[in-house]
């Protein structure tokens, strides 16, 4: 019965790895088009989402989320 806990507790951290493994993917995909697009008062907006999305790929690996939901 504790197994049962412990894999369903490990199966959770796993989908919360490869969700901010996406999140961060998305994140890095659209504060670079932001920052292209935009005007420059409005780029100062996107380096936060650039950086914390870097953050996100370093913390949860770029093929985590990729092999997790089979996106090929």
């Amino acid at each position: 019965m504790i197994f049962d806990y412990f894999d369903g507790l490990t199966e959770a951290v796993e989908f919360l790895v490869a969700l901010g493994s996406i999140v961060g993917m998305l994140g890095l995909i659209v504060g670079i088009l932001g920052w292209l697009v935009l005007g420059q008062f409005q780029r100062h907006k996107m380096v936060p989402v650039i950086i914390v999305s870097i953050i996100l790929l370093t913390v949860c690996g770029v093929h985590t989320g990729i092999k997790y939901f089979r996106i090929y």
